[in-house]
């Protein structure tokens, strides 16, 4: 006979505090799926006494990242973690969040009054209306954090801020989920949430482009350890940008040297990696941001219009070949 307070009984009641009554307001929760933030989202959630029922995860990486973050949860197929759970959270892939979603509705799955969670950037509550017209309650809660699916990313929630997006009348709510997460809720229309995310993407995804680029670039140069060497100046460019905006920058174009530019490109078009391949992508990233740099450098009366010019010539000069 099993036990019924087995964390392996999909059944089994949420824990309690210290062995005494469980929080109100608990509720059983699936996750869909383990990747790097549904499995740490649901161990969130878990630590503030929700229970687990059942995640989704098909890869190897995702089962080894259930187990790890959500130890003794059963790894259930979609249809029946959302048939057990009261709150869904649909931790997925963008362009696969409608089909799922439709999917369900269609197989008549969605419960009325289950809350159902996507965490998702770009996608408001619109995305969920398939389940809502099931009755289900659709939530969009989004940190504003990149995740990389380690029990480290947990800590890295405390006072993140969460874009949540829900119907007037269960905001509340969202905001609720979002602070048991963790997070700095604030509200963010519908219609924002496509450029919100792009801006996060714009400066999170496309910094490790320009990070990795330079630190190949180093180590091209001959420079052993790039990262080693450019963390220093990174983090106070980083610092700066956040703090003192365009304001904080320095460097060539931020005093019109010309010049320098061109030396730059020069040397940048000579380099090669260690299989003698060029770095033709590190260079086309670099006149791309010098000349964004040098624009918006003349349009705040930063830099003077002759100066501009010599930079753009400069930028220019040999790209047609490169």
């Amino acid at each position: 006979m099993s036990d019924a307070s087995s964390p392996d009984n999909p059944e089994s009641p949420a824990p309690s505090q210290a062995g005494g009554a469980a929080r109100p307001g608990r509720l059983g929760v699936g996750v869909i799926s383990a990747g790097r933030v549904g499995a740490v989202l649901g161990s969130a959630l878990r630590a503030v006494e929700h229970q687990v029922v059942g995640v989704h995860a098909v890869s190897q990486a995702s089962r080894e990242r259930a187990e790890m973050l959500l130890p003794g949860v059963p790894i259930l197929e979609v249809e029946s973690i959302v048939e057990r759970a009261e709150l869904i959270l649909l931790a997925i892939p963008d362009d696969a969040l409608g089909p799922l979603v439709q999917g369900l509705a269609d197989l008549r799955r969605w419960q009325p009054g289950q809350l159902v969670v996507h965490t998702s950037g770009t996608h408001g509550i619109a995305i969920l209306e398939p389940a809502r017209l099931c009755g289900a309650i659709p939530l969009a809660i989004h940190p504003a954090m990149t995740f990389s699916g380690w029990s480290t990313d947990l800590a890295r929630l405390t006072g993140c801020p969460m874009a949540v997006t829900a119907p007037a009348a269960v905001l509340p709510i969202a905001q609720a989920l979002a602070v048991e997460l963790g997070g700095e809720p604030f509200v963010l229309e519908e219609s924002a949430r496509p450029a919100y995310h792009a801006a996060l993407a714009h400066g999170a995804n496309h910094l490790v482009t320009l990070v990795t680029q330079a630190v190949r670039a180093l180590e091209a140069a001959g420079v052993p350890d790039g990262a080693a060497t450019l963390r220093p100046l990174l983090t106070a460019a980083l610092d700066g940008a956040l703090h003192e905006g365009e304001s904080s920058l320095t460097g060539p174009i931020a005093r019109g040297d010309a010049g320098t530019i061109t030396r730059h490109l020069t040397a940048l078009e000579a380099l090669e990696d260690s299989s003698g391949h060029g770095l033709s992508d590190v260079t086309a990233t670099y006149r791309a941001l010098a000349r964004a740099t040098a624009d918006r450098r003349e349009s705040a009366g930063a830099l003077g219009a002759e100066r501009a010019d010599a930079i753009r010539r400069a930028l220019e000069a040999g790209e047609s070949g490169a």
